[in-house]
């Protein structure tokens, strides 16, 4: 059974944390308007789709992202108020051991754990799908690729130079195919390529080829060939964020094809596969980090707490950032990639409550 004081926190966490997301949520919508306002009107964007395919998707995307930074500004935010109010110290005098005033926090941050999870693998990638769809169609339509490298049934490498979505143009393409017994077998080259969007056919200019036999290679070059790949542009070139619209399914299936080709991207997505859990549980851990650091009362007031909090939260924001660009550009394991700031700061609100007064 939950007593007073359980309800009492409980009510001030979570009203405090759904007060201060709405009003970041806010401020960050009003900035985007007026950030976008001008390509919305150019490109003729319908009211009720900025609105609702946009900015209501968005809403969800941003405030989700950011859910364990406003816990934890939320909780020291409260929490700080309730010790410079002297409620803390009644609460530790009444006999009440640290860690039983810890419960109605952990209540709390579960409540919001379990929603961040939902969000995180149902919701979000049918809001991310809405609201990407909709910045393609008006303001983000370009997709730029620089020095892709593929594989493709561990028979044909691709590889290419850069591509532009705007001139639907691939610069410097190359392909090779190889036989079963890892012998080359075939090789084309052409300045340029062009996919004829939704089918298999190219137009390559300017193009060399050359088909390696047992005994004689055939070579052949010429301003212009019309041929049929097994691959589309959109096998290609993607855009980074479209992970973030996939199923768990969808993604890990995703992420076997990108494998099979040799992608650089594989980490990358690895990634947002595994943070859709991995984020979540970082509520529990600011959740200690913010009852210790912020359950005493300081000197400095209210604005100490909050500035040490803040700290914190840039230090957690910095680690996260490290770790995912050693996955991507070093070869660090993503999955301890994306747990270790939980680890680590999970420690560290350990040692933070076993000091913190009692």
């Amino acid at each position: 059974m939950l007593s007073i004081l359980d309800k009492y926190i409980i009510k001030k966490f979570l009203s405090t944390y759904f007060f201060m997301l709405g009003i970041i949520m806010l401020l960050s919508m009003v900035f985007d308007i007026s950030a976008n306002l001008s390509e919305f009107i150019q490109n003729k964007a319908p009211i009720s789709s900025i609105f609702i395919d946009y900015y209501l998707n968005f809403l969800v995307y941003y405030g989700n992202t950011f859910s364990s930074i406003i816990v934890f500004i939320s909780v020291i935010w409260f929490t700080a108020k309730m010790a410079q109010d002297s409620e803390i110290i009644p609460m530790l005098f009444s006999g009440r051991p640290f860690i039983r005033i810890l419960k109605p926090y952990a209540i709390s941050a579960t409540i919001l754990l379990v929603l961040s999870i939902f969000i995180n693998h149902f919701l979000l990638p049918i809001s991310n799908k809405i609201r990407l769809d909709f910045e393609e169609k008006y303001y983000r339509s370009r997709i730029l690729v620089e020095n892709y490298h593929a594989e493709f049934n561990k028979e044909k490498y691709v590889y290419f130079s850069s591509y532009n979505s705007d001139e639907n143009i691939v610069y410097n393409f190359n392909m090779e195919q190889w036989t079963k017994d890892n012998k080359p077998s075939y090789f084309i080259r052409a300045t340029t390529a062009k996919n004829i969007l939704g089918t298999n056919k190219w137009e390559l200019m300017d193009f060399y080829e050359r088909k390696i036999g047992e005994t004689n290679d055939i070579l052949r070059s010429g301003h212009r060939k019309d041929t049929v790949f097994t691959f589309k542009i959109e096998d290609l070139a993607i855009r980074d964020n479209r992970s973030e619209t996939m199923t768990n399914k969808q993604l890990s299936d995703f992420i076997n094809r990108e494998i099979a080709k040799g992608s650089a991207n594989v980490p990358m997505h690895k990634i947002v596969l595994y943070q859709r859990t991995s984020l979540p549980f970082a509520v529990y851990v600011l959740t200690i980090i913010g009852v210790a650091v912020s359950s005493t009362k300081k000197r400095g007031g209210i604005g100490l707490n909050i500035a040490i909090g803040l700290g914190f939260a840039f230090i957690y924001i910095f680690a996260m950032k490290i770790t995912t660009v050693a996955a991507m550009k070093v070869g660090f394991p993503v999955l301890l990639a994306v747990w270790i700031p939980n680890i680590l700061f999970g420690l560290v609100g350990v040692y933070l409550y076993r000091i913190s007064p009692k």
